[in-house]
């Protein structure tokens, strides 16, 4: 049955003596007995179900209403709430305990729709959950991750999405919190930019550590948290997955492209104009701070940071051999050589063990990576189930591991008592364990330093792909060389990489038809 309850009107004015009137102000009605419509405010009243102890509850009453109208709005949405129990008299008592400690807290009535989602899913009417505490359970609830996965997930959770949305209740949670979320990442992208191109102390600390987020990161951002709340979904704890409806840039990965003369022509140009701009954005800035002294842009930065033609790049055969008569050199010449001709990532070349390398048959078997988490490395298995196999290496690739073994064998009679026994196939002279992104940072150099034109170090992966391909191998070879899940990702990503294949086809193709 509808709770019992009416509507009516009371003031502050007082009588003679000080006591307050309320109801009984003659000024509330006029002559006629009806209510005046311009002294008081308006109120009501509703009967509430007994406590679950049985003892009497006092009526629901609120006032300070301009209309009756108003008044009467509030008091069918607390009858509403009351009605959610049905015939139930324990739900009954909890909703009427609600609406207490709802208005105690908030001064509003709880949402009718959220208690009666939470009623019909079995949840306390009572409690609440945030955003940030959901994303905790989901991912402690995950079991059987994969370490690469879960870390995944877990900077996903601890970079974006807590800080922007943890906050919110997660019933309450809304499309238009999301964007706000991919907004505020532009932001901090914008500041990252403008931080590396003014050289700005201030800025840079307080960037220090972080980089552009990009459409690919941004679309895997996303689908954490649409994980996480499907799984809310199904717990029918919300009715709708609003980080599906989210529109974001497709993520895809950018088209890669090859070094040709052209684009090296071009780059250089690029190159002597990019530094111009920074050079005079950074002088202009002194001006105003005569205490900056970081005028000028250092070599390696300009290198990295001037416009290339794609984000993905790919170094020519010839290139790739530049580069790597330059690096021969350096400690770190045969890691560069093993990621350069058969393609492995630079976490699982880090992270190869001696153990999984058979120099006899002229294998290598991946298993493990080490891979940077801000500023720690961290040691883990492969990205994914497809990257644990074992590939096969060249007799140029066995000659160059089998000097580096004779080479650390060396460094480790140096270092005596202080070498570190971590069976890695790539080291420092002490045995330890490389860090990561100094492996990046020596590439770039010794990339610089070859007078060649920039890419990341996995493109040398990429490039390793385009060998195959151009050596007249197919794409199955192609994908189990570099262990990729599926032959899709390898056709999309490496097709087409080198002019000489597209030109081979075309050549191809006319034959048939000129020698028929």
């Amino acid at each position: 049955m509808a709770a019992t309850g009416s509507t009516f009107k009371s003031c502050g004015c007082r009588s003679e003596d000080g006591t307050k009137l309320g109801r009984k102000c003659p000024k509330l009605f006029r002559a006629d007995g009806r209510w005046s419509p311009t002294h008081g405010k308006w109120n009501y009243q509703l009967e509430m179900p007994r406590h679950a102890d049985g003892a009497r509850r006092g009526p629901l009453r609120r006032s300070g209403y301009a209309s009756q109208a108003d008044a009467e709005a509030e008091m069918n949405q607390a009858r509403e709430l009351l009605g959610i129990a049905g015939e139930d008299e324990t739900i009954r008592i909890q909703i009427a305990d609600l609406i207490q400690a709802t208005i105690k807290e908030t001064r509003q009535l709880p949402d009718p729709e959220q208690v009666r989602r939470k009623h019909r899913t079995g949840q306390e009417l009572g409690s609440s959950i945030t955003v940030g505490e959901f994303l905790d359970q989901w991912l402690t609830g995950r079991k059987g991750l994969r370490d690469g996965t879960r870390r995944g997930y877990a900077g996903h959770i601890r970079l974006y999405l807590k800080p922007h949305l943890g906050h919110l209740d997660l019933d309450k949670l809304r499309v238009a919190h999301v964007d706000h979320l991919f907004e505020a990442i532009d932001d901090h992208n914008e500041l990252i930019t403008r931080a590396r191109e003014f050289g700005d102390p201030d800025l840079l600390d307080r960037v220090k550590g972080r980089r552009v987020v990009g459409a690919a990161t941004k679309q895997r951002i996303r689908a954490t948290l649409r994980a996480a709340l499907n799984k809310a979904v199904k717990e029918r704890r919300i009715e709708v997955n609003v980080a599906a409806l989210v529109e974001l840039p497709s993520g895809k990965a950018p088209k890669a492209l090859v070094w040709t003369e052209e684009r090296v022509t071009q780059w250089r140009k690029d190159l002597v104009t990019y530094t111009t701009e920074v050079n005079a954005r950074r002088k202009r800035l002194r001006t105003r701070n005569p205490t900056r002294h970081d005028t000028q842009l250092n070599r390696i930065d300009a290198y990295i940071g001037a416009p290339r033609p794609s984000p993905v790049m790919v170094w020519t055969p010839a290139q790739t051999r530049t580069f790597l008569e330059r690096a021969e050199a350096h400690p770190w010449y045969a890691l560069y050589y093993v990621i350069a001709f058969r393609g492995l990532r630079r976490g699982e070349a880090c992270g190869l063990h001696w153990s999984d390398v058979d120099l006899d048959k002229r294998t290598v078997t991946v298993r493990w990576q080490i891979l940077q988490l801000g500023s720690e490395s961290v040691g883990g298995e492969p990205k994914s189930e497809a990257g644990e196999a074992t590939i096969t290496l060249d007799t140029s690739t066995i000659a160059v591991l089998r000097a580096r073994k004779a080479q650390q064998n060396t460094d480790r009679l140096a270092a005596g008592q202080d070498w570190h026994d971590t069976g890695l196939v790539f080291t420092d002279e002490f045995g330890r364990a490389l860090v990561p992104n100094k492996v990046t940072d020596q590439f770039e150099l010794l990339a610089m330093e070859a007078g060649l034109p920039p890419v990341r170090l996995h493109d040398l992966r990429h490039g390793a792909a385009s060998f195959l391909l151009a050596a007249g191998h197919d794409m199955k070879v192609v994908q189990e060389t570099l262990r990729l899940s599926s032959i899709t990702i390898a056709a999309d990503t490496y097709t087409s990489l080198l002019p000489q294949l597209a030109h081979k086809s075309a050549e191809d193709a006319a034959a048939i038809i000129l020698n028929a």
